[in-house]
């Protein structure tokens, strides 16, 4: 019983949040302007564009895995790991953050894949993502540092305030005590019967961990990195040439909108719902001049849109892994 209670809150918490923040940024807002702009106003060549890449985002993101597999040992199929980024992320639009762990389930069902090793590359995978992140957060800060400032002041973020807390003793005292905690729960669980079998785990887990030192092509795998997030980009920035009060913001507002709304997906809501439409109404009405109005239209129609294709790709790819195992048993 309290098994089923924690799975249904982990799907139904994500729905309330993003549904309370949904609720609150469109509590006033006109919905008959999204159809009026949908049919008559937008330029849907462009926002097919967009929609390529976001599919060769996935595609990119699938065959890096490929190749931070290949050094374990383990070597699953192209097309399983593409399959399995399209459903992880089809997955994560019913419980947030499950599709890590689901594609590490699609590679260990059809292609014998260790599930630890994987999950080990999937946290490679998001600490190459972070250091992505942070170097477009500083390219942006460079060209765009007065005006993301303005947003984040007019949002209430005090500088002062945070840069006294970075440079506080008390926060690296506090993080000392955490590290202290940890090695001694890690010489304390070692003395019990379970303790190699949580070693075992841990080891594919690390050995998964430290695969990219170890790749065989390390430009290849750099291209494989800079692709992924050269798509997420140009999967957003076209998206404004869909739009008459969009198309002439230019690259840097785009690249400035993108990186801050790659910090609101964190929240753990489907897909960003909710904390993405009020970042990009909020940057566009304020920072780049755009109604309130267009702005709210522009954030349901491309993430609903981007929301809709992740879903098509999850069908997509259940039926081509149902396709593989009929072929597999024969």
């Amino acid at each position: 019983m309290r098994k089923h209670l924690k799975s249904l809150i982990k799907i139904l918490f994500p729905l309330a949040l993003g549904g309370g923040i949904l609720y609150w940024t469109y509590r006033d807002f006109d919905f008959s302007a999204v159809s009026h702009t949908f049919l008559y106003e937008m330029n849907l060549w462009w926002l097919a564009l967009s929609l390529v890449f976001e599919v060769l985002s996935h595609v990119f993101r699938g065959l890096r895995w490929k190749q931070t597999l290949e050094p374990l040992g383990e070597r699953p199929r192209t097309g399983t790991c593409i399959n399995s980024i399209f459903l992880s992320y089809a997955a994560s639009l019913v419980i947030p953050r499950s599709g890590e762990v689901a594609r590490c389930g699609v590679l260990k069902r059809y292609d014998g894949v260790s599930f630890t090793k994987s999950l080990g590359t999937v946290v490679t995978e998001r600490v190459v993502d972070m250091v992505c992140v942070m170097l477009i957060a500083l390219l942006v800060v460079m060209l765009q540092f007065d005006v993301l400032r303005t947003f984040f002041v007019e949002k209430g973020t005090n500088f002062d305030s945070l840069r006294s807390l970075l440079t506080s003793g008390s926060l690296y005292l506090w993080a000392g005590v955490l590290i202290a905690l940890c090695v001694g729960a890690y010489y304390v669980l070692r003395r019990f019967s379970f303790a190699e079998k949580v070693k075992g785990t841990l080891r594919g887990f690390w050995e998964g961990i430290c695969s990219v030192r170890k790749v065989k092509n390390l430009p290849l795998f750099l291209f494989y990195s800079a692709a992924i997030w050269g798509s997420y980009i140009m999967q957003f920035y076209l998206t404004f040439y869909c739009f008459p009060f969009t198309a002439d913001l230019g690259f840097r507002a785009g690249l400035a909108v993108f990186i801050t709304t790659s910090f609101a997906v964190l929240v753990p809501t489907p897909n960003g719902a909710g904390p993405w439409h009020y970042v990009v109404i909020s940057m566009l009405t304020m920072l780049y001049g755009v109604s309130e109005t267009d702005a709210g239209v522009f954030a349901l129609i491309v993430h609903g849109t981007q929301t809709a294709a992740l879903i098509l790709l999850g069908v997509w790819s259940m039926v081509a892994l149902g396709r593989t195992k009929v072929l597999l048993k024969q």
